[in-house]
């Protein structure tokens, strides 16, 4: 990388701190291997053992076992699992160093990938992207070896966290080192307008921030970018420092024709009070192409709440002759502030910024939140005289405000504590109201222990709820009717009596609670709910699956456990032998195959293990292309085991998360094709289901496992992983929910129907068209998304719906909203579904 121009050594000498912190200089290790970040400032999010603890994960050093170990391996775009630095003040960040945990050849661990999210307050976490948008970062290949990483563009932070990106092969261990120096602009913000682009000679040149951390919405707020990236830009500011990138990348521009007050507006916020000596701008100075330095630039301050009423203001010389780039320096007088707002005006078309740069000392009376200086004062270490006559004033303030805060803080729990007593009166209403109105409903239908009848009608439930919900949607908790599970409705000797009901609506029979027969899971979690019908006839003792023997299984890895049993990946040798004719895999002979084994626990109860075998019958007559089929049981002795495919790729994902496309605008279609190919084959799979009368109950991405050439097949063992605990809501007591998938009658009234598995399909949709960045709902909580239900329940159109995918075509996202209907009936079937997507495809 060139430096600056402008940059020179004796400048580096002289002044009392850097003109321009270029990352080709700043690149001095920050404390992590030479102690000079203490044990108390290194934190994680979990651990193996006190011996792998945060404070272990320094790099280059062996103490404790070795390194910092997670006590759960991170996740792409869901990850939980960190080890947090913090630097006690804000550094410029450049490079960044890993290692694994050698431990003198005991250890073996090591992440192959990690991301780094970072903040300077504490309270706002930024994820890191390099200059092409790209977030994962290289790693390491062995336990020992140091990787260094240099961070394009570099960061400005005080927290940073490392958080390791593994599949699910192997666990991770760091140990790690930050490289940089202080930041002593002290500037946390800049706000500015935002950059714009510049036809030239049918050439666009892009002259946005693409590297800003804020927000980018009608302008830039709360944020730092390529202005204080330590990078300068060339004289042509088509050219480019950086590596395939686009025309303009190093500046920031305006142009003229966009700001009738002539000038653009620039607010830095500090992160305290500064005595600002002078404000360096790169300007570029094309004149040849419009483009010319500011012809003048004022600046007001802001000490402590209000703006000085005078500003100041400086016009430099205009140079027509030196097309040059050029720091342009403008003197700030010893102001103290807080806050700069400064008005850049126009002196041609157009005005670009590649960086800017302050040079303050703190004020005197802010030195408690500064980090402490040593030695005696220097040119470089002044100590600032504040007028006594001015100390009373400020003492009389700060008292002044103490009150005001304590008045507010009284005033705040007054409120508080008022609103709580009007809560319970509200809720002993509800109560009373709620038990009177589930007595009616009682003797109404006739639904008690003793003679259970029909359920009521949607038109004579709906009554109810309109009861249940007068106060508004803020609750915190479920109802007691939004607590009446499915899994703790009904037992299955309650429901073997029962007959499907069919719906005229789409042609596949729609099962409320009281038509379906829950089986308890290995795992803890609930198979495929199955009509009672369907359950008779699975009730002789035939298993159409072959005994296989348990020692041509090899443990690879534990996938999931619950109370009953646990999954495990491993590897079968010989397992073509014991297939059905109709299926065979896609291996060489002698070659073994990946398998997940469901493991019953030698100690499970009866009714486990009737449910268990209820399961392998099921699971035996599902013979679909898009289904995960049980291959084989190891049924002759304890503990009782199912073997299904695993598809090499995992889940959909983890796969999707770690195929994130970076910069591929120019192949989004290709792309889109290769998604809407996946969804497509999710769909024939739950058409598959639905036409079997069967309800999944638990359709999601991390529910679908993907094979060669983007073969997808559905199967049921997500929620035993502890990778996805955050995607399930547990109630105290009761059942573990998926409710970010689930549909609003599945949460308040525990019914599960091939209409509620479309609203999941929907779901898992909209997670595959976004890559898996994020969960469903992630800007609400769990408390949150059931209140959402609340209002699709009530349709007075201020239900909350998942946003449009930037690659979703507006067709797709309707077909998402149909999914996402009120009336379940209104839903598509899956074959509906299942076309429109074909025909999409094919189209």
């Amino acid at each position: 990388m060139f430096m600056c121009k402008c940059l020179k050594a004796f400048h580096i000498q002289l002044m009392p701190i850097y003109e321009f912190l270029s990352t080709a200089v700043c690149r001095s290790p920050l404390g992590m291997s030479g102690g000079q970040i203490l044990d108390e400032d290194i934190s994680a999010s979990s651990q193996w053992s006190d011996s792998t603890a945060a404070k272990y994960g320094r790099l280059d050093f062996e103490e404790g076992d070795g390194a910092w170990c997670p006590e759960i391996p991170g996740e792409p775009e869901n990850m939980k699992e960190f080890l947090q630095i913090d630097l006690r003040s804000l550094h410029f960040i450049t490079l960044v160093g890993t290692q694994g945990r050698h431990a003198g050849g005991i250890g073996n661990e090591f992440a192959q990938t990690y991301k780094i999210k970072y903040s300077r307050d504490g309270s706002r976490w930024i994820s890191w992207r390099n200059r092409q948008g790209k977030q994962v970062i290289e790693g390491n290949r062995n336990a020992y070896d140091i990787v260094l990483k240099d961070l394009e563009p570099p960061i400005i932070a005080r927290f940073v966290r490392f958080m390791p990106v593994i599949d699910h092969s192997m666990n991770v261990c760091m140990r790690v080192e930050l490289y940089g120096c202080e930041w002593l602009d002290g500037l946390v913000s800049y706000n500015a307008p935002l950059g714009q682009q510049m036809t030239f000679y049918g050439q666009l040149i892009y002259l946005n921030d693409s590297v800003y951390d804020g927000a980018m919405i009608h302008s830039m707020t709360e944020g730092l970018g390529q202005l204080t990236d330590g990078m300068c830009g060339l004289d042509d500011f088509i050219l480019s420092h950086v590596y395939n990138v686009w025309p303009g990348y190093d500046y920031v521009g305006w142009t003229n024709e966009s700001f009738p007050s002539g000038y653009v507006e620039i607010m830095f916020e500090f992160d305290r009070t500064r005595n600002f000596t002078t404000m360096k701008v790169h300007c570029n100075n094309m004149f040849s192409r419009r483009v010319k330095t500011f012809q003048k630039v004022v600046c007001y301050f802001r000490s402590e709440s209000d703006w000085e009423p005078t500003p100041i203001s400086f016009s430099p010389v205009m140079d027509d002759v030196n097309p040059s780039a050029r720091f342009v320096t403008v003197s700030l007088h010893n102001h103290m502030a807080s806050a700069i707002k400064c008005q850049y005006y126009f002196s041609d078309m157009w005005m670009m910024f590649s960086e800017i740069t302050f040079q303050s000392d703190t004020a005197m009376y802010n030195t408690t939140l500064a980090p402490p200086k040593t030695g005696p004062p220097t040119r470089d270490n002044p100590i600032h005289k504040v007028d006594d006559s001015n100390t009373r004033i400020l003492i009389g303030c700060l008292v002044a405000i103490i009150f005001i805060l304590v008045a507010i803080i009284v005033i705040i729990l007054w409120r508080q504590v008022w609103q709580k007593m009007l809560e319970k009166v509200s809720r002993r209403m509800l109560d009373d109201e709620l038990t009177a109105s589930l007595s009616i409903q009682s003797e109404t239908f006739t639904y008690n222990n003793n003679n259970p009848s029909s359920a009521p009608s949607e038109q004579e439930s709906n009554s109810t709820y309109e009861r249940i919900f007068p106060l508004g949607p803020d609750y915190q908790e479920p109802s007691r009717l939004v607590r009446k599970l499915p899994e703790f409705s009904q037992t299955s000797e309650d429901t073997a009596s029962k007959s499907p009901q069919t719906s005229p609506q789409d042609g596949a029979p729609h099962y409320a609670e009281a038509d379906i027969v829950n089986l308890q899971g290995v795992t803890g979690g609930n198979t495929y709910a199955v009509p009672a019908l369907t359950m008779d006839l699975l009730s002789g003792k035939d298993i159409a699956v072959e005994e296989f023997p348990r020692k041509l299984l090899t443990f690879k890895e534990k996938l999931g456990e619950g109370q009953f049993g646990e999954v495990h990946l491993c590897e079968a040798e010989d397992m073509e032998d014991y297939m059905d004719e109709d299926f065979s895999f896609d291996v060489s002979d002698n070659q073994t195959v990946l398998v997940a084994v469901k493991m019953l626990r030698a100690d499970a109860n009866k009714n486990a293990r009737n449910d268990f075998l209820k399961e392998i019958k099921i699971m035996s007559r599902l013979k679909d292309p898009n289904i995960i089929r049980l291959l084989a049981v190891c049924m002759s002795s304890d503990p009782l085991c199912m073997i299904t495919e695993y598809m090499e790729n995992g889940d959909l994902n983890q796969f999707l998360s770690r195929h994130e496309p970076e910069g591929m605008i120019s192949s989004a279609i290709y792309i889109y094709s290769n998604l809407q190919h996946m969804a497509t084959q999710i769909a024939s799979g739950m058409k598959y289901l639905s036409s079997l009368n069967f309800v999944h109950r638990d359709l999601a991405t991390r529910n679908c496992l993907v094979g060669k050439n983007y073969t997808i097949k559905i199967a049921d063992f997500g929620m035993s992983r502890n990778l996805y605990s955050g995607d399930y809501y547990r109630i105290q007591g009761r059942a573990v929910l998926p409710i970010r998938w689930m549909s609003w009658e599945s949460i308040l009234l525990g019914k599960f129907t091939t209409a509620s598995d479309v609203w999941a399909f929907g779901v898992t949709l909209w997670e595959t068209l976004t890559f898996c960045k994020e969960q469903p709902y992630s800007q609400l909580s769990d408390e949150q998304v059931i209140e959402n239900t609340g209002e699709f329940f009530r349709d007075q159109r201020r239900q909350i719906y998942l946003p449009q995918p930037p690659l979703c075509p507006d067709a797709i996202y309707k077909l998402m909203l149909s999914c996402w209907h009120r009336n379940a009936k209104e839903r598509p079937s899956f074959q509906e579904i299942h076309r429109i997507l074909l025909e999409g495809l094919r189209g």
